[in-house]
């Protein structure tokens, strides 16, 4: 059973001069309107070419020569300005129906049954949405404006050419029937090669989106050879294809030029001899010339709007019949009236699911669940479980059979009332490009922009949305994204303000508790915890240049350690670094990249540096050359106390660099003093994240207690300040990337659990909805489940891992697509029969 009585106007079936008829009207009147006129103002120069040279020229009249001239140049400004106003209302209205036609076609796609999208490329979607369509609206722009006008002129320059000369407006218009044939027959075959055009850029688009949405297994599979074959394959074919198009296109074109040209050798010839001959003045000849060869752009734009039209015809024809097909269920109630509040009651009888091939995928499956009951359906892979529950939720289509919610057949109750009593969480939840709080509001959302709920009614508070973000375990996820938010200059400035407050409250109340964890910036101590590079920049880097790992090459920076007489102690750390690291390692066969942890050398590096010891041996320092010169002082810059225990560093080189930092800050403050942000307690630092901001200072281990006494103690002190909720709040803007890419499987999982909790629907339908979490997460749902919504909402969860099913009211365990056993757990598992089997592993499959 189809719902066509949803669609009214199915835009599958509309044809294309539909859009014509629909388009702005009032605006086609004024296009009409202003054609006309231009029509009038075209032919005007023509008359005054033939008094210009009959009258002013030929009786030499000065006056009659300039009155004529203003009336042509008159004539050309006005047809030039009116062409341009034709050209932007038909621009207008294309791109008005072009919009139209994308809303609409949009919406219909998205109705579409699931069995299409399981089939269809995502990448033919987006190109008949975004470039095939396109043909549409600038068919849709021209379909009054272009035939109408050219017409009128045509028939303008016709009646004109024939008030000249009969004879010869005859001669004239005998090239055209041999066009008119000749052009159709060129058409006719380039539509075919542009049909062909069509569908080869649809299957190379499906092409790539299937390889971009399998990137992991082309990688895993180093499958780069194959893809790059099948790619080759699709390109040469469309390449071919557009060669034979646009040859015939051409054609068409040279065509169109060759009548062109080949009219005013006739006219001439003609036309010539009547002058000759006294039967024909020089003034009328000119303007019948120029009419002739005015009477070919009509002609021409005729034959380009024909083009535009086959090419629309041919995209728009292949769109609508790939997008054809109506929804499985029916969108929204017939009649107007209040949404249905059902209470979550389920009763399957009978039910049969069948696909393409006759493969039954449900057998008959029989389920009653009452309101309140949390129901967990077991077995192996393809028993139908998920199958079973995307059926009840109206995303799978039963074929035979009824089920019923509340009492309400499911096959035939609007969509709009079926969702807005539903939560679905699937195994591998779809996480919309935008921010986390937009995609945590997504079920809301849609609910009320599916009942024109305006403003904030039907927001959750921001109170029950961390709520819910705790209940999933998202809330420190969350927290995290808030406090790595970083803020541009100039931008929340009152924010910015409290966090320098915070830090100070921080470092008061924690500096001396935290002191052997976190290493906070003091202008007048030397930071153990930092690289030689961040002591002496002590802030941070506004230019690429200023980057630590750029320094080295930075020509004003050498200058600077020149000058303040650091140079040459920074060359000496960096030999005796890199004489330190080689001679420890030198003797370990293979040494592991753990072994470089306590020096600044880098495992990729290792014979670089040796072969540069080995150098040392032989030459004076100053000897060296300044590649060499610039690896030690790399060195020397990466090193990093607190880490790099291989050397020690004196008390008098902590004092010179102390100078030098306190020197560079006075000499980039003066000369520079955008390229670096210095730390000042009373500073805040916007390219860094409010967390470093907070914490103004480094972290001198990696032990997750530490990391948590950390992150306790800013929360603790965040509550204190009442700002909890403003980072979460920028949390909630974290932008999640494309798909959710930016977000863990867990966190995506997460996401969708407290979408579907904080619409606290009475039907809960989870389909693995845990897969991704760890242990103690899957713990978590599980006891929130049990805890809160056991007798609350209608539970019905797909699960795999039998060890979280104890606390379920029924276990329907599933085989071959039908259900053998439903009761208790404990009833179960007494019986010892298909669960029994599968909670010990003895059930063969």
């Amino acid at each position: 059973m189809k719902f066509t009585s949803d669609i009214p106007d199915r835009i599958t079936q509309r044809s294309l001069f539909s859009w014509v008829r629909t388009s702005n009207m009032k605006l086609q009147g004024i296009l009409l309107v202003v054609i006309v006129v231009t029509v009038g103002a075209r032919v005007l120069p023509l008359e005054m070419q033939k008094k210009i040279i009959n009258q002013a020229i030929g009786l030499q009249k000065l006056d009659l020569l300039f009155m004529y001239c203003g009336y042509y140049l008159a004539a050309v400004v006005a047809a030039s300005g009116l062409k341009l106003v034709i050209n932007t209302l038909q621009t207008y209205i294309g791109q008005q129906s072009l919009a139209d036609l994308r809303k609409k076609l949009y919406a219909h796609i998205l109705t579409l049954p699931m069995p299409f999208f399981r089939t269809a490329s995502p990448g033919m979607v987006v190109q008949s949405l975004v470039s095939e369509v396109a043909n549409t609206g600038e068919f849709v722009g021209q379909a009054v404006a272009v035939p109408v006008t050219n017409l009128l002129t045509l028939l303008a320059f016709a009646a004109y050419l024939f008030y000249l000369n009969p004879l010869m407006a005859v001669i004239s218009m005998a090239l055209y029937p041999i066009a008119i044939v000749v052009i159709p027959f060129l058409q006719k075959r380039a539509n075919a090669a542009n049909k062909e055009r069509v569908d080869t850029g649809r299957s190379l688009s499906t092409m790539i989106g299937e390889t971009v949405s399998g990137i992991h297994e082309v990688h895993a599979n180093a499958s780069f050879n194959l893809e790059n074959r099948r790619f080759s394959g699709f390109v040469d074919k469309l390449a071919r294809v557009r060669v034979v198009w646009n040859l015939y296109k051409y054609g068409i074109k040279v065509s169109n030029n060759f009548f062109q040209s080949l009219g005013p050798f006739v006219l001439f010839l003609v036309g010539g001899y009547l002058a000759i001959n006294g039967r024909f003045d020089l003034g009328a000849l000119v303007a019948f010339l120029s009419a002739n060869e005015k009477l070919y752009d009509p002609w021409k734009e005729m034959m380009d709007f024909y083009q535009v039209y086959q090419d629309a015809k041919v995209s728009y024809g292949r769109i609508m019949e790939y997008f054809e097909g109506v929804p499985d269920f029916p969108l929204e109630p017939e009649a107007p009236r209040p949404p249905l509040a059902l209470d979550g009651t389920v009763a399957v009888r009978d039910l049969i699911m069948e696909v393409p091939g006759g493969i039954q995928l449900l057998k008959g499956v029989s389920l009653d669940v009452k309101h309140g009951e949390q129901v967990a359906l077991v077995g192996f892979s393809g028993s139908g479980k998920s199958t079973l529950a995307l059926c009840i939720c109206q995303i799978n289509k039963y074929s035979a059979g009824r089920a019923t919610l509340s009492g309400y057949d499911i096959e035939t109750t609007p969509k709009s009332d079926i969702a807005d009593n539903l939560g679905v969480v699937s195994q591998h939840p779809f996480i919309f490009e935008g921010t986390i709080g937009a995609n945590l509001l997504y079920s809301i959302n849609a609910r009320r922009a599916a009942h024109n709920v305006q403003g904030d009614d039907g927001l959750p508070s921001l109170d029950r949305i961390i709520e819910a973000i705790q209940q999933v375990g998202l809330f420190q996820d969350v927290l995290r994204f808030g406090l790595n938010t970083v803020f541009k200059k100039g931008r929340k400035e009152n924010l910015v303000k409290k966090i320098v407050h915070i830090r100070e409250c921080y470092y008061q109340d924690q500096g001396e508790t935290l002191k052997d964890i976190v290493e906070f910036f003091d202008i007048d101590k030397y930071l153990y915890y930092s690289p030689v590079a961040a002591n002496i920049l002590f802030g941070n880097p506004n230019r690429e240049e200023y980057q630590p790992e750029k320094l080295a090459n930075n020509q004003v920076f050498l200058d600077f350690l020149q000058e303040a007489g650091l140079r040459q102690l920074l060359v000496q750390l960096g030999r005796e670094l890199a004489a330190r690291t080689v001679d420890i390692l030198k003797n370990v066969p293979s040494p592991d990249v753990s072994f470089f942890e306590q020096s600044p050398v880098g495992a990729d590096e290792f014979a670089t540096y040796s072969s540069l010891v080995d150098r040392l041996q032989r030459v004076k320092l100053h000897e060296i050359s300044p590649e060499e010169e610039r690896l030690l002082l790399t060195l020397a810059l990466r090193f990093t106390p607190g880490l790099h225990k291989i050397v020690g560093l004196s008390r008098l080189s902590e004092e010179l660099l102390l100078q030098g930092r306190a020197l560079f800050m006075d000499r980039i403050g003066k000369n520079a003093p955008d390229a670096v942000t210095f730390y000042r307690r009373e500073d805040y630092i916007h390219a860094q994240t409010i967390m470093d901001n907070i914490l103004f200072g480094r972290i001198r281990t990696d032990n997750p207690k530490s990391l948590d006494q950390i992150n306790k103690s800013i929360v603790s002190l965040l509550i204190q300040e009442d700002m909890l909720e403003r980072i979460v709040e920028l949390g909630l803007e974290f932008q999640v990337g494309t798909s959710g890419d930016r977000l863990s499987g867990g966190q995506r999982q997460k996401v969708a659990l407290a979408r579907a909790f904080l619409k606290e629907p009475p039907l809960l339908i989870l389909d693995e909805a845990t897969a991704a979490l760890d242990n103690a997460s899957q713990t978590r749902i599980q006891n929130l489940l049990e805890s809160k919504w056991k007798g609350r909402s209608t539970v019905i969860s797909v699960v795999h891992r039998l060890d979280t099913i104890k606390g379920f009211d029924k276990v329907a365990v599933m085989k071959a697509g039908r259900i053998v056993e439903c009761a208790s757990y404990k009833e179960l598992m007494e019986k010892k029969g298909m669960l029994y089997e599968l909670v010990h592993g003895t059930s063969g499959r």
